[in-house]
């Protein structure tokens, strides 16, 4: 089998894996942040507030809205490769800025630029992977990206394990190693092809390209309305509740009464393994071939089931041992998984990672609104009155996807599109649907 670039055969692998450490540099920014914050709080001196504010200005919160919201466009109009040849060299200075932290406020902005960096290429990288997959191992390919995403908080907890006697060095050291990944991740992809189906659909194009153009084609079309507020219900609550628990999840732990900074950390090893294990063996080996509608009941129900008893349960090791097995395994083939692959299966490919900016945008910011007070409503009003928030919110995301499901397993991109606009937008040759099978 030849592994050069321009092999067919290698290729689709080859790219989505280098693409995919987007995710993981993501899913290991935030938990290089959650495992420092007390030592940066104890460093600077600073307020519950201000630990709030680094953590929802973050690759977590608001900073990576931003970053969606500018890079979905830019990928649509350049293209995915001028995202992901750019995204991650902002990701190591703010990187730089974060190792070498000398005050608060060069620490902010260090955790803002990772944010923007980390919330243009998360999008680019979930368009560029579904359309470079085959149409009946898409879900195995976006998987991928999931189990980077899984791979990131698993490394990021034992290497905080690893480190911990260093205290805030410790963190510093941890935030070296993503620059590291980075930079490696940035040089593989720079021999990378741009994505086919880009390429087609822009030679094909007449009319004007500009910023703006992926946001007003996506906000024409009722289809693509009932998409979005669909994939909010699926992802941006569930996210809500996941992102508190990736940067505030230790804290959690200590008011369920695990006070151990490193059994903490180890419980976190536990749902990061489990992730992994179940992204691999649940939603990549089984989503391309059974019913996906149940498939993510499953994930959902578990997890609702995990914080509930985490929550609501009798204190002891028990109730997180059973939360850290359930969550982690519900994670994995749970709402992220899903939205990665919902979200580039149904918009077109002239504003498919505008949609995906979009979408990231209001994530985001849900869960920076709620990471500003998070931390000063568990100190406050305590983990019980928060858990209706938290099961309140998963139980509508379990609703939204299992009821709403879209039938797509299997087909094209270009069969989904002819069947949800009745033509190739990216060609502009409008055709009647294809008969095509509906499984879910």
């Amino acid at each position: 089998m030849s592994v050069h670039i321009g092999s067919k055969s290698t290729t689709g692998w080859k790219a989505t894996i280098a693409v995919s450490m987007s995710n993981y540099i993501e899913a290991g920014s935030i938990i290089a942040i959650a495992t420092s914050l007390s030592f940066w709080q104890q460093h600077f001196g600073v307020s519950n507030f201000a630990v709030g504010l680094l953590a929802s200005l973050s690759a977590n919160a608001f900073g990576a809205a931003a970053g969606a919201l500018i890079g979905g466009p830019l990928c649509d109009r350049f293209g995915r490769k001028f995202i992901y040849t750019y995204d991650l060299l902002l990701y190591m200075v703010g990187m730089l800025l974060a190792i070498f932290a000398g005050s608060y406020g060069m620490l902010l902005v260090g955790f803002i630029l990772t944010g923007i960096a980390v919330g243009a290429g998360v999008p680019a990288s979930w368009t560029y992977i579904a359309e470079v997959a085959p149409a009946d191992k898409r879900a195995k390919h976006v998987g991928i990206a999931q189990l980077a995403w899984s791979v990131g908080p698993l490394i990021g907890f034992l290497l905080a394990i690893l480190v911990a006697p260093l205290g805030l060095l410790g963190s510093r050291l941890i935030f070296a190693e993503l620059f590291v990944v980075a930079g490696i991740s940035w040089w593989v992809r720079r021999g990378l092809p741009e994505s086919k189906i880009w390429k087609d659909e822009r030679a094909s194009t007449t009319h004007e390209i500009s910023f703006f153009s992926g946001f007003r084609q996506l906000f024409s079309k009722k289809a693509n309305i009932t998409a979005m507020l669909f994939l909010f219900g699926v992802y941006s609550l569930w996210n809500t509740v996941s992102g508190q628990a990736g940067i505030f999840q230790p804290r959690v732990y200590s008011a369920a009464g695990i006070e151990s900074v490193t059994e903490q950390y180890l419980l976190q090893v536990i749902v990061w393994g489990l992730t992994v294990a179940a992204t691999y063996f649940g939603f990549m080996l089984l989503a391309d071939r059974i019913s996906r509608r149940w498939l993510y009941f499953a994930g959902a129900a578990l997890g609702i089931v995990s914080w509930a008893v985490l929550i609501y349960g009798p204190a002891g090791l028990f109730s997180v041992l059973f939360f850290a097995i359930g969550w982690g395994i519900a994670s994995g083939i749970g709402a992220q998984a899903f939205y990665g692959l919902w979200t580039s299966e149904l918009f077109a490919t002239s504003y498919r990672a505008s949609a995906q900016g979009v979408l990231f945008l209001v994530a985001r910011v849900m869960v920076g609104l709620l990471s500003i007070w998070f931390p000063v409503l568990l100190s406050s009003i305590g983990l019980e009155k928060l858990g209706y928030l938290i099961l309140g919110l998963l139980a509508i995301s379990l609703l939204v996807g299992t009821i709403w499901a879209p039938k797509t397993r299997g087909k094209t991109l270009q069969e989904i599109e002819t069947e949800r606009y009745g033509e190739v937008l990216d060609t502009g040759t409008a055709s009647h649907p294809e008969p095509v099978s509906s499984r879910s």
